[in-house]
């Protein structure tokens, strides 16, 4: 049984009144500030810092531009005229070369073979020796060719010997055929034996020389001026015909290098050699830098390859230094003609657009214009102008991309030392002067001697 005192009605709802109001003591939920506000409330102190620091780079800047030197009121000012880069238009010379492709090639190569068969006795040269034509180089046993050759000899004197006799029988019965003597047909027949008899005679002396040319060809020497390659074959082995050899000779002194041209070209190469012109050919190596030999052209091929368009040179080097090696890749540069005294510039300032080749010309007031030229050969870098230019005329070489006809230019102290222009540009010190201007300091020097 539950002895707690039950609550009535009146008590519950006194409580209730007396609870409402009573004083709070705590915050309600709708008394307490917005998280936001009081995140902001500890963001405060950043957000000052950043605010300051903004403010002290405002101050400096401003400072630092009412501290920065002010420019004298009487300097030129370049807000429309553009850098550039100039030079001269001049006589000169210019190479007209053709660049190609070439392989060292030596004028002979020669394959040392034997011409009999036999035992190799004697090998006489070293790998990678340079012999002179005739010069001794193998020795193939002569015994066997000596002892043929004797043989010969005695079947030569054998019949001979038989020949003389027939020849006198013949006179013999030549003159009883005379006196009717004997039958006509036994002095004919016996004619008939002498020259049976002279037959052998001429194969015996054949044969005695044969065996005279092996003894030739048993002892091997050079066929030409050349370097020895690797010995094939070495001294003991028996030798024959078929073998591949003894060794390779290759003349180097002097050396050919075949190259290529294009067919555009094949006209005035022909005009000049036909002229008695002997064309130049310089070769360099494969990256193109050193320069290995210079020779002369020789020889034109006889017809265009048509599969590439190009027909070959030959050019002969004396190769005195061994630059130039057998097989070996070679860059050649024929020169064809070297034109004199046209007006050259550099290929930097060849400008190329809807009038064509132009250039812009430099005038007295500093002012460029497009002036169309006549291209013609190209040298390094440089370019020869047919037409269009005069020696002396001055031409924008950097800083022509930002140019239009008309622009008003000028041309910097230091690319007019470096030898950007030979006008009195040069000798202006101050940067930023444009040709022709004198500068303000040299104007204020002036002033002031004027003034005392």
């Amino acid at each position: 049984m539950d002895d707690r005192p039950h609550r009535t009605e009146d008590e519950t709802a006194e409580n209730l009144f007396l609870r409402d109001r009573a004083p709070a003591t705590r915050e309600s939920e709708t008394d307490r500030p917005p998280a936001g506000v009081r995140r902001g409330f500890r963001l405060g102190p950043i957000f000052l810092i950043g605010l300051a620091v903004v403010l002290g780079l405002g101050v400096y800047r401003i400072t630092t531009l009412l501290r920065a030197p002010k420019e004298p009121t009487d300097a030129p000012s370049h807000t429309a005229a553009q850098p550039i880069g100039a030079a001269t238009a001049s006589l000169g010379e210019i190479k007209i070369i053709v660049n190609a492709l070439g392989t060292v090639t030596p004028l002979a190569t020669v394959t040392v073979k034997t011409q009999i068969n036999g035992q190799l006795t004697e090998v006489a040269f070293k790998e990678g020796q340079t012999v002179k034509k005739g010069q001794f180089l193998a020795q193939i046993d002569p015994r066997p060719y000596e002892l043929a050759q004797r043989q010969y000899e005695g079947q030569l004197a054998r019949d001979q010997g038989l020949l003389d006799q027939a020849r006198v029988n013949l006179s013999r019965y030549q003159t009883l055929l005379k006196q009717e003597s004997i039958a006509r047909q036994q002095a004919e027949d016996q004619a008939f034996l002498v020259k049976q008899y002279e037959g052998s005679v001429k194969t015996d002396q054949a044969q005695i020389e044969t065996q005279k040319l092996n003894l030739i060809y048993a002892h091997i020497v050079s066929p030409i001026d050349g370097r020895v390659g690797l010995r094939l074959v070495d001294a003991g082995n028996y030798v024959q015909t078929t073998d591949s050899g003894l060794a390779v000779l290759t003349q180097i002194h002097p050396i050919s290098v075949i190259f290529t041209v294009p067919e555009d070209e094949v006209q005035a190469i022909i005009a000049e050699l036909e002229s008695g012109t002997k064309l130049e050919v310089t070769a360099y190596d494969r990256a193109n830098i050193n320069k290995l030999a210079v020779g002369k052209v020789v020889t034109l091929d006889n017809q265009i390859d048509t599969t590439t368009g190009t027909v070959k040179l030959r050019a002969e080097f004396d190769n005195l230094d061994d630059k130039l090696f057998p097989n070996q890749f070679v860059n050649a540069r024929l020169l064809v003609k070297t034109l004199e005294n046209v007006v050259t510039i550099p290929t930097a300032s060849v400008q190329r657009g809807a009038p064509g080749a132009f250039v812009y010309l430099i005038g007295a007031d500093d002012v460029v214009s497009v002036r169309p030229i006549e291209l013609g050969p190209t040298d390094a870098d440089k370019v020869a102008v047919f037409k269009g230019l005069s020696p002396g005329d001055r031409v924008v070489v950097d800083g022509a991309d930002q140019l239009r006809d008309g622009a008003r230019i000028y041309i910097p102290a230091a690319a007019s030392a470096q030898g950007g222009d030979a006008g009195a540009a040069a000798a202006d010190a101050d940067k930023g002067t444009p040709a022709g201007q004198e500068p303000a300091k040299r104007r204020n020097r002036k002033g002031q001697q004027g003034g005392q």
